[in-house]
C-alpha cells in the first residue's frame, strides 16, 4: 500500500492546478525551503509535454534568487501580456510570485506598491511556519499576516493544509478568489493580492531528487501521483461590465454639458468650450477617440496607450504656457493617471478649467489639484460618437481651436529639433559625450515602430520621450512604472516584459531606456541562471553619472550649487561594462549619435546592454533654451 502524499504537497499542488485552470500561465519563484511544496509542484508543472506528471497543468516557471527582482519580475510579465493578449482577455493577466517565509516576503513590497498604485494583477504567495511556530523563535518567522497593508485587494493567512476531508475544495475556492480579486472582476479595480501559505514539515514529496523518469517528471516533483485536475469548490465570476457597461447619467441639478445625450439628428452638439483631453498613464486608446470624434487637442503621456493620431500634440507640455494655448483652456477631461509634468498640474488645478475625470477602476481617482468638478465610472457615449450604442457622426473637420493647437505643435517640433541638433552631430571630442537626454530619447522614438514595445525608466527618460516623441503613423506600445514611478526594478520589469512578449511570438522589438541610476538600483536583474530563458531586450542606458533630474528641479538652481552633486547629482564613476561582463550580458559604449544610429538599427536577438555617454553639465541650460525656442516659434 502506496503512503499518501504530504498534506503540504497536496495542497501546493491543488494551488498550481487551480491558478492555471483560471488563467495564470506564468510563475515567477525565489528559493527557500518553507517554500519547498510549491517549489516542487511548479517544477513539475514546467517540465515539457511527455515529462510532466499526469495531473499537472502546464506552466512557465521563471527563478531569480533576489525576491525583489522577482516581485518586478512578475510586473514585468504582468505587463508583458497586455502587449500579447488577443483573446478578448481584459487587461494584463495576472502572474503569481512565490517566496519563502521571512525578509524574502518584505523584498516583494516595492513590487507590490508599484503593481496596486498601477493596477497590475500579481498574485503574491509567500510561504510561512504554521500558527504553532510563531511568535516562538522559530527560525525566519516573522508576523507576516497583513505585512502589505491596504496595498493589496485581498489577503488570507492560510492554515497550514492537514488533509482534512473538504480540504482541496476550500483551497480551490479561495485562489478563485484571489485571482477574481487581482483581475478586479467585482471591483473593476485590478491589482496584488497575498496568499500568506502556512506549511507543516515534510516539505518535500516522496522520492523527489532522483532523475525524471519517462513521463513521470519524479525528480521535479516526486513519485507521488498527483491529484485528479477538479472545479469543485470554482466560481464563474462574470467580470465587471462584461453583461454592458453603466455608464454615470447626467443629473439634471449639475455636472458638466458634456454628459448629454447626442441630439436625435445624429451630429455632435456644437461645443464651444475650449477642451483639451489629458491621457495619463493607462488611459487607452478610448482617450484618443474621446480626442478625435470631438475635434479636441489630445495631450498623451506616452505610456497613454492614446499617442498617436491627427489630435495628438507634439511638445505640449510647452504650450501649456501660452496664453492662447493652454491659458484659453476652460475644459479638461482626463484619462488615465497623468504625472510626468508640473504644466499638466497646473492646468488642472486652475479656478477657470472645468475638469472632468473618467476612471473605470478603484475608489479613488486622479486628482491631486483636487478641482475636479465631475468624476465619471465610464465614458459617456456622448464622448465616444455613440447615440443608444449607435455610431453617430464625429466632427468631420478640424475647428480653430484644434488647428491652433495643431500649428503650435508643428513649429514648437521644429524649435525643439533644431536646439536638439545644435548639438555636434560627429563623433566626439576631448571635451566629452556629445549626446543629450533629449537627443537619446528623440533617436529612440524615431527607431520605434508600431509593432515594438519600449519599456521606459523614470525620471528624465521619460520626461524626454514625453517632450519628443511623434508617431504621426502609429505608437509603438510604451510600458512604465508610473504607479509609485520609482526608479527600483526598472530592469526586472522590462526583462519580465521582454519574456512575455518572446513568449507570445510577437514580432518588433524590445527595448527598455533607462538613466544609469535606475540601471545600477537594480543592476541584480541581469542575473540569469543558466536553465533560465533569455529575453530578447535592447537595454539602453543614459550614462550621465549621476541623477541629472535634480538639476531641470529648483535644487539645480544657482544657490544650490554648494551641495548639489554630493546629495542629488551623485556622481558614482561606476563601470557599467564590467558590471554586464560580470552577469554575462554583451555591452557597447555609444559617444554619439552615429554610433547610436547603429545600435538602434542592430539590435541583435538576445540581451544587450547599450550605455550611452550623456553630458548632464548643460541640463539646465538646455531645458531653458529649448523652453525659449519653443515660446518664440509658436508666438
Amino acid at each position: 500500500m502506496s503512503t499518501p502524499p504530504a498534506p503540504a504537497t497536496t495542497a501546493a499542488r491543488v494551488l498550481v492546478q487551480t491558478l492555471a485552470r483560471l488563467g495564470v500561465r506564468d510563475v515567477v519563484l525565489s528559493p527557500g525551503s518553507r517554500s519547498a511544496p510549491l517549489a516542487y509542484a511548479l517544477a513539475a508543472a514546467a517540465l515539457p509535454d511527455g515529462d510532466r506528471p499526469a495531473g499537472a497543468p502546464p506552466v512557465s516557471l521563471h527563478v531569480r534568487i533576489d525576491e525583489r527582482d522577482a516581485g518586478f519580475l512578475a510586473l514585468g510579465l504582468a505587463r508583458g501580456t497586455a502587449a500579447v493578449e488577443g483573446d478578448g482577455t481584459p487587461g494584463p493577466r495576472p502572474v503569481a510570485v512565490v517566496t519563502t517565509s521571512g525578509t524574502a516576503v518584505a523584498n516583494l513590497h516595492p513590487a507590490v506598491l508599484e503593481a496596486h498604485h498601477s493596477g497590475v494583477p500579481i498574485v503574491v504567495l509567500t510561504a510561512d511556519r504554521p500558527h504553532e511556530l510563531r511568535g516562538t523563535g522559530a527560525n525566519q518567522t516573522t508576523d507576516q499576516v497583513g505585512i502589505y497593508g491596504s496595498a493589496v485587494r485581498f489577503a488570507v493567512d492560510v492554515p497550514a493544509p492537514d488533509g482534512r476531508t473538504g480540504e482541496s475544495r476550500d483551497l480551490r475556492q479561495l485562489v478563485g478568489r484571489a485571482v477574481a480579486a487581482a483581475r478586479g472582476a467585482r471591483s473593476g479595480d485590478p491589482g496584488p493580492v497575498h496568499l500568506n501559505l502556512a506549511y507543516r514539515e515534510p516539505l518535500a514529496p516522496h522520492g523527489a531528487g532522483g532523475g525524471a523518469g519517462a513521463g513521470g517528471g519524479a525528480g521535479a516533483g516526486g513519485r507521488d501521483p498527483w491529484p485528479e485536475p477538479s472545479s469543485d469548490g470554482l466560481v464563474s465570476v462574470v467580470p465587471r461590465g462584461a453583461l454592458g457597461a453603466v455608464t454615470t447619467a447626467p443629473d439634471e441639478r449639475g455636472g458638466s454639458a458634456l454628459l448629454a445625450e447626442a441630439p436625435a439628428d445624429g451630429r455632435q452638439p456644437d461645443d464651444v468650450v475650449p477642451t483639451v483631453v489629458v491621457a495619463g498613464d493607462g488611459a487607452g486608446p478610448v482617450a484618443r477617440r474621446v480626442a478625435e470624434v470631438n475635434g479636441w487637442p489630445l495631450l498623451a503621456e506616452p505610456s497613454s496607450g492614446a499617442h498617436g493620431g491627427p489630435n495628438a500634440i507634439p511638445v505640449y507640455r510647452l504650450l501649456l504656457g501660452e496664453a492662447g494655448l493652454g491659458g484659453a483652456v476652460r475644459r479638461a477631461v482626463v484619462l488615465g493617471r497623468p504625472t510626468l509634468s508640473r504644466p499638466v498640474q497646473a492646468l488642472l488645478g486652475r479656478d477657470d478649467v472645468e475638469v472632468l475625470v473618467i476612471a473605470p477602476r478603484g475608489a479613488t481617482w486622479p486628482d491631486a489639484a483636487r478641482r475636479a468638478s465631475t468624476v465619471l465610472a465610464d465614458v459617456p457615449p456622448r464622448l465616444v460618437g455613440e447615440r443608444d450604442g449607435v455610431p453617430v457622426t464625429p466632427v468631420s473637420r478640424p475647428g480653430e481651436w484644434l488647428d491652433r493647437w495643431r500649428a503650435a505643435g508643428v513649429a514648437a517640433t521644429a524649435a525643439l529639433d533644431a536646439v536638439i541638433d545644435a548639438a555636434p552631430r560627429g563623433r566626439r571630442s576631448r571635451s566629452g559625450p556629445r549626446v543629450t537626454g533629449p537627443q537619446l530619447a528623440r533617436e529612440v522614438a524615431r527607431a520605434s515602430r508600431p509593432d515594438d514595445v519600449l519599456l521606459m525608466g523614470s525620471s528624465n527618460p521619460v520626461r524626454d520621450l514625453d517632450l519628443v516623441a511623434a508617431w504621426p503613423d502609429g505608437a509603438p506600445l510604451v510600458l512604465a512604472n508610473r504607479g509609485l514611478a520609482g526608479i527600483d526594478g526598472t530592469v526586472s520589469t522590462a526583462v519580465g516584459a521582454a519574456l512575455a512578449v518572446r513568449a507570445a511570438g510577437r514580432s518588433g522589438h524590445v527595448r527598455a531606456l533607462v538613466g544609469d541610476l535606475t540601471f545600477l538600483h537594480d543592476v541584480g536583474g541581469l542575473l540569469r541562471g543558466p536553465l533560465e530563458p533569455e529575453p530578447d531586450l535592447q537595454l539602453l542606458v543614459a550614462n550621465d553619472d549621476g541623477g541629472s533630474i535634480f538639476a531641470t528641479l529648483e535644487h539645480g538652481a544657482p544657490e544650490h550649487a554648494a551641495v548639489f552633486e554630493r546629495v542629488f547629482g551623485t556622481p558614482h564613476g561606476a563601470d557599467l561594462g564590467a558590471l554586464c561582463a560580470g552577469y554575462g550580458v554583451r555591452h557597447q559604449v555609444v559617444r554619439d549619435t552615429d554610433e547610436l544610429a547603429v545600435a538602434l538599427a542592430t539590435p541583435g536577438p538576445g540581451m544587450s546592454v547599450v550605455e550611452v555617454r550623456v553630458d548632464r553639465s548643460r541640463r539646465r541650460a538646455l531645458q531653458e533654451q529649448i523652453a525659449v525656442a519653443v515660446r518664440d516659434a509658436v508666438r
